[in-house]
């Protein structure tokens, strides 16, 4: 079988957030399809990103081994900026290099990507209904997701794979609560920022928040 030919090395074209999300929902068909096009991944595209980088979207995930950004939205060199921590728990490195991608890359769309039979959401689900807490820098991850857990919990919801739900959602509200830098490109129509889950069997990845206009 014949593989696709490499996209034409054009100068950049800003998406809009509607455009980028298309593109990543696009490419996750695709994916869960078993036809996907593994664009952008030879030697003239890498030559051509030498000294330059124009991401349209960041993703800001789990660090779970399931969960690569590039394979489940079938993507190549130079399309996303990605940003992982376990539990996509936000600190200041996150934090950080989340702003980074919208200041200086002017990236217009952040997506929170979560996922289910999460070990980090597992972990905190454990801790809350045993009282006890992991040892080492595990129970900063723990603390930090925590009060998702406790949202899910008052709304009812005790297992898993909707806890995680409910963590995303929290996720990207703190993300928007926290930097002002996304906040203003928000407000601005610069960016959007988007909450989805991806389910492992499917390959699935399904929008469950958002801010912004999509």
């Amino acid at each position: 079988m014949n593989r696709p030919e490499a996209e034409p090395l054009a100068d950049h074209v800003q998406l809009t957030p509607a455009q980028a999300w298309r593109k990543l929902r696009e490419g996750n068909s695709r994916f869960v399809a078993g036809h996907t096009d593994h664009p952008n991944q030879d030697a003239l595209r890498r030559q051509f990103l030498v000294d330059k980088q124009h991401p349209f979207a960041v993703i800001f995930g789990c660090s779970d081994s399931r969960l690569a950004a590039e394979i489940i939205f079938d993507l190549g060199l130079g399309d996303v900026f990605v940003v992982r921590t376990a539990g996509h728990v936000i600190d200041s490195a996150a934090l950080g290099s989340l702003e980074y991608s919208v200041d200086l890359l002017n990236v217009p769309l952040i997506v929170v990507l979560g996922h289910d039979s999460c070990g980090a959401v597992t972990a905190t689900i454990n801790s809350v209904e045993s009282g006890e807490m992991p040892p080492g820098f595990i129970r900063d991850l723990v603390e930090h997701i925590t009060p998702s857990v406790i949202t899910a919990r008052r709304n009812g919801i005790r297992d898993v794979n909707t806890t995680v739900v409910e963590h995303v959602q929290q996720t990207t509200h703190r993300l928007v609560e926290q930097s002002r830098i996304i906040s203003s490109a928000i407000d601005e129509g610069r960016t959007a920022v988007i909450g989805v889950t991806y389910r492992l069997a499917e390959g699935k990845a399904e929008m469950v928040s958002g801010f912004g206009v999509l």
